[in-house]
């Protein structure tokens, strides 16, 4: 497979740096090599652009919303490198970088599958809106805004209007949901698979249903967007908002074979490395070796 690989330095979502790092840092441990290896052709795009802005200007243009501008042009252009990816016949794999960076991989894919699903792998919702958001950080709105919910620039961003079904949203890993959070989830009947329901009915009991929705909505391309934050946070150190009481990697690998065993992954997030808050380079490794296994199922 070709692999156009974007690089997203951005920390304005999650208002913490470090997350910014993240796709050098990745790179220079031999995430090239890590592909590779499995017979793919990889092509670095290199980092999108992102202004430097400072600290003191994060609410200039809206008091609810941290970086709100540049959060827009960042995930405009993200959306239009992986449009023109898929468009061209490759892979893209978005590496960040905060979770923001979400909703403009998935608004690119969007744009080029009109029947697009989305497997949200992650300890939280990313479901708020600028009206319940409690820290004005948007890496906690990307996925109700690609639901068509929220402030009018990320519900609009590319193109006019949602970009994804609200019941082609698979939520998978879900352990630190705000109240708000948990009203959507309940009003608009999303599919979400919490941490206790996987350890209470397991892996595979999880994955059956998650499969079989998939089959229900007759999805034929998948975008999948993991946030190493669904791990335990003994795990992964090195997150800006780490999660106790997560999934293990093993659980983590049984969810993602599921979903790329399928054969409809069409693109790809792998998000919110901090190296800065990494303790001996565990999360950088259980990163790596995430994407070594996702490479080697790929096909």
């Amino acid at each position: 497979m070709i692999i156009n690989m974007i690089g997203v330095p951005l920390f304005f979502g999650s208002d913490r740096k470090g997350v910014d790092e993240g796709p050098n840092k990745l790179r220079e441990n031999g995430l090239e090599a890590v592909i590779e290896k499995y017979g793919h052709y990889l092509y670095d795009l290199g980092n999108l652009f992102v202004k430097n802005v400072d600290e003191s200007h994060k609410f200039s243009t809206d008091k609810r919303m941290k970086y709100i501008d540049e959060i827009v042009d960042v995930n405009t252009n993200l959306a239009h490198q992986v449009y023109c990816s898929l468009k061209s016949g490759c892979f893209p794999l978005v590496i960040g970088g905060d979770h923001s960076l979400g909703l403009g991989s998935v608004t690119g894919a969007s744009k080029y599958y009109d029947d697009l699903g989305v497997i949200w792998i992650d300890a939280h919702g990313d479901i708020n809106t600028h009206e319940t958001t409690a820290t004005g950080n948007v890496h906690g709105m990307p996925l109700s805004a690609a639901m068509g919910f929220g402030y009018d620039r990320l519900v609009n961003l590319y193109y006019d209007g949602p970009k994804v079904k609200k019941e082609n949203v698979f939520i998978v890993g879900a352990r630190d949901l705000d109240d708000d959070e948990i009203e959507m989830i309940e009003k608009m009947k999303l599919n979400v698979w919490t941490t206790d329901y996987i350890k209470e009915h397991s892996i595979n009991k999880t994955m059956d249903e998650v499969f079989q929705k998939l089959k229900e909505r007759d999805i034929d391309n998948i975008h999948v967007s993991f946030d190493i934050d669904v791990l335990d946070k003994a795990l992964v150190p090195g997150t800006g908002t780490p999660v106790e009481k997560g999934i293990t990697t093993e659980d983590a690998k049984s969810i993602l074979r599921t979903v790329l065993e399928t054969g409809l992954v069409r693109s790809m997030d792998i998000v919110e490395l901090n190296s800065r808050l990494d303790k001996g380079d565990a999360t950088l490794r259980t990163t790596m070796n995430i994407i070594d296994f996702c490479f080697s199922i790929i096909k």
